[in-house]
């Protein structure tokens, strides 16, 4: 049994705002979501705690987005920043004197990001709340071994907003081998549970500790197309892992699905006062365009500041690239931030168009919003 809480009047209004918030969605399936009251926050940091490259740092000016980089060296001088294929952020927002500690997504392995935290200087006994964008190993791999390292130190009401059932499930990877796959992993929540971990499923629009919010189910109206990646299956295993997806399950004859197409992925967003939407994609699969076009069909907030995360663009041609960046370049966003899978043709594409909105990033960077 749970230990009795006691929730102060802050946390009351919060929670019965964001349930009021959400009882006023309609539910998925009709169209987009009518838009909520989203909060507005005086600043925002993302730092990039894991990331797929390290580079030293170098000077980057933005007229409107502060930039800072990681020292490439701390005593002792043989530890360094550790680079894997994955993304782990921290967000650090504030409204006024109040300020949040979000943890999105947490890499390949604990090892990279309990180093990483560490060598950047996270005070992990702060962060309030996790976010898990989506159910690729890449992105929470790391997240049962930092919990077992650092829960201790965490809040007691410790919650992971994860963005529907279908991110725990289980799923399958190409080995490079024609018709061979390998298993790539699950979340377990029973994991979760037993690190005292409560579980929020954002399927639908959701604001996260007052402070944040995430796009919910992302509705597809753009020409984007989800790229092969994984194979998913859609029911729990013998051991009882897995996602409990019974009508998607029974489509598939409780096999694995050939095609993963992340029904519960969502997009990570701000309103950053004077400036517009931050919207973080993570990964992107469901096409960065509609991820945007989501948050603001969600916030009701027409202008863009920002947008980052991973866009999903590597296994993308020219043509379709060009239109991605067409596309973002007509929602006027003041900066465009590609992380992790977005690709070097995209990052290159950009700066060829957009070169006062392109900002690239390493593992160890933080950009700072507003304020």
């Amino acid at each position: 049994m749970s230990p009795t809480r006691t929730i102060d009047r802050r946390h009351f209004v919060m929670a019965s705002g964001a349930l009021l918030a959400l009882a006023a969605l309609p539910r998925r399936g009709s169209g987009q979501p009518a838009p909520m009251r989203v909060p507005t926050v005086d600043e925002l940091s993302v730092r990039i705690v894991t990331d797929s490259s390290y580079d030293t740092p170098r000077a980057m000016s933005h007229k409107l987005v502060k930039v800072r980089r990681t020292p490439t060296s701390k005593a002792p001088s043989t530890r360094t920043l550790h680079s894997e294929w994955g993304l782990a952020t921290v967000l650090r927002s504030r409204i006024g004197a109040d300020t949040r500690q979000l943890q999105l997504d947490f890499g390949y392995t604990p090892d990279a990001l309990v180093n990483n935290l560490e060598f950047i200087g996270v005070d992990v006994s702060k962060t309030q709340g996790l976010v898990m964008s989506h159910g690729h190993f890449d992105h929470f791999g790391g997240l049962v071994g930092f919990l077992q390292k650092y829960r201790s130190q965490m809040p007691p009401s410790l919650t992971l907003y994860a963005g529907g059932e279908e991110n725990f499930c289980r799923r399958k990877v190409g080995t490079g081998v024609p018709g061979h796959f390998a298993d790539w992993g699950v979340i377990d929540r029973r994991e979760l549970e037993k690190l005292n971990v409560k579980i929020v499923l954002c399927d639908r629009p959701t604001v996260v500790e007052g402070h944040a919010f995430t796009t919910g189910h992302v509705v597809r109206k753009s020409f984007e197309t989800i790229f092969p990646n994984t194979q998913v299956s859609y029911r729990k295993d013998a051991n009882g892992a897995g996602c409990d997806l019974p009508a998607e399950d029974a489509k598939y004859n409780g096999e694995f699905a050939k095609q993963d197409n992340h029904l519960h992925e969502h997009a990570t967003c701000y309103h950053v006062k004077d400036r517009g939407l931050v919207v973080i994609s993570s990964c992107g699969h469901t096409g960065i365009i509609n991820s945007v076009r989501q948050a603001m069909a969600v916030s009701g907030v027409d202008k863009v500041h920002a947008v980052m995360g991973g866009f999903h663009l590597f296994p993308a041609d020219e043509p379709y690239l060009k239109r991605v960046i067409a596309e973002l370049q007509g929602m006027s966003p003041d900066a465009i931030i590609p992380l992790h899978c977005s690709g070097p043709e995209m990052v290159q594409l950009a700066r060829a168009v957009a070169p006062d909105k392109l900002l690239t990033s390493t593992t160890g960077t933080e950009f700072v919003f507003g304020a």
